[in-house]
């Protein structure tokens, strides 16, 4: 099928092929042309640009959009979209006073979702995460990073990630997948985390690479969790296997897990929450991606990132929904982008770029989506017709999207 889009208000997000990730004050920029057509043929973007040079000879067919925005789908780096049930108890108790550390200590937080999970089948729980796959699809999320670590045990961490294989296999967006089992210590493994982290590096990593199910590891360094020891051993385990590096770091406390991320090469950071000036440092001198997960701070009632700092530091943002049972129970983008600007004092012009062009280089996928450009996926989201591009992070209750393309099909 080919498609040609005409009238656009404003095509936003419009790049050359290739580009570097933005940093400081480039994420201020973005590029946009007004009175635009787009142009796609199958699921390829084929060209773009002012209405006045819009092909008018071709057998497409035409979409108007007079009076609306086209921008770019959102790319949703961290996602913890494979689980089985809810925590709405864990949401009451947290209102009653209770911390996340005292409901994990109690037999909640993760240890209550693996629980769930193991005794879930594979069908149950492809089933339920389908559900919230197309949930944010519609959303405008276009790409996708999910995560395991809801299983710990050998046979649940691969449940989990052979139902994100199945959704790839059934869905047209880019996925990818990351081995996280160094999420929580099970209570079988309580007071032996060396030796959960043993079997993790010994039994499930080899399990997971010989059968091609992730493309990252990662590990939640926090006190009371893994720490600096652990997370190395992991991480380099995780290497030998052609596995890259993402990293839980900094939610709550700031003990050098940056660093060690840096100096290992880790692709990113993730949460930050709790930033040091030797945790700047440490960025400056990698390049190492910091992304920031504000829907985590609203839902917590914690500080948020500090994104006015990085960015004012020359360094690179991304901005994603941390979409999991218990900290973050939402992937809406389109609230993420609007968190950044209200909480976190970023514009909307790095607010977007956040959560679209650096999330592309947070997945590895900058060759195929978080920018308007000719051979890209034509992924992309149609606006209602709204004032202005703000209006998206303004108008942060309101729906302001009136459709989602994906890979050049319309999502219903």
């Amino acid at each position: 099928m080919e498609h040609l889009f005409i009238n656009i208000k404003s095509l936003l997000q419009v790049r050359e092929p290739g580009g570097k990730i933005l940093k400081g004050g480039s994420m201020s920029n973005l590029p946009k042309i007004d009175m635009a057509f787009l142009h796609i043929k199958e699921d390829k973007i084929i060209d773009f640009g002012s209405m006045s040079s819009a092909p008018d000879t071709i057998t497409a067919e035409v979409i108007d959009c007079s009076g609306k925005f086209i921008l770019p789908t959102w790319v949703d780096s961290h996602t913890h979209l494979v689980y089985s049930g809810h925590r709405e108890d864990e949401f009451a108790d947290r209102i009653d006073g209770l911390s996340y550390e005292d409901i994990a200590q109690k037999g909640g937080g993760i240890l209550n979702s693996a629980k769930k999970l193991q005794a879930t089948s594979f069908e149950k729980l492809y089933a339920e995460t389908e559900v919230r796959l197309k949930e944010i699809m519609q959303l405008g999320t276009g790409a996708v990073e999910i995560k395991s670590g809801y299983g710990l045990t050998s046979d649940a961490e691969l449940k989990m990630l052979k139902v994100i294989k199945a959704l790839k296999d059934n869905y047209t967006l880019p996925i990818k997948a990351t081995f996280l089992a160094a999420h929580a210590v099970p209570k079988e493994y309580k007071d032996q985390k060396g030796t959960y982290v043993d079997m993790v590096i010994d039994t499930i990593l080899p399990r997971i690479a010989k059968q091609g199910l992730a493309d990252y590891i990662d590990v939640f360094c926090e006190k009371g969790y893994f720490d600096l020891e652990d997370a190395e051993r992991l991480i380099k385990a995780g290497q030998k296997h052609n596995l890259k590096v993402k990293i839980h770091v900094n939610q709550f406390n700031s003990f050098g897990g940056v660093k060690l991320a840096s100096e290992l090469g880790a692709l990113t950071v993730d949460h930050l929450e709790e930033l040091t000036e030797d945790d700047v440092l440490a960025l400056k001198k990698g390049n190492t991606i910091p992304v920031a997960l504000p829907g985590c701070s609203f839902f917590l009632q914690i500080p948020y990132t500090p994104g006015r700092q990085i960015i004012d530091n020359n360094l690179p943002l991304v901005l994603a929904s941390d979409f999991n049972p218990g900290s973050s129970p939402s992937g809406n983008m389109n609230f993420i982008v609007a968190l950044a600007c209200i909480k976190m004092k970023l514009t909307p012009e790095e607010a977007i770029n956040a959560a679209t062009f650096n999330a592309s280089f947070a997945l590895d996928l900058q060759d195929k989506v978080g920018s308007i450009t000719r051979g890209k996926l034509a992924s992309f989201i149609i606006t209602k017709k709204i004032p202005s591009y703000r209006t998206l992070p303004y108008a942060f209750g309101s729906n302001c999207i009136e459709s989602v393309w994906i890979s050049g099909q319309l999502i219903s």
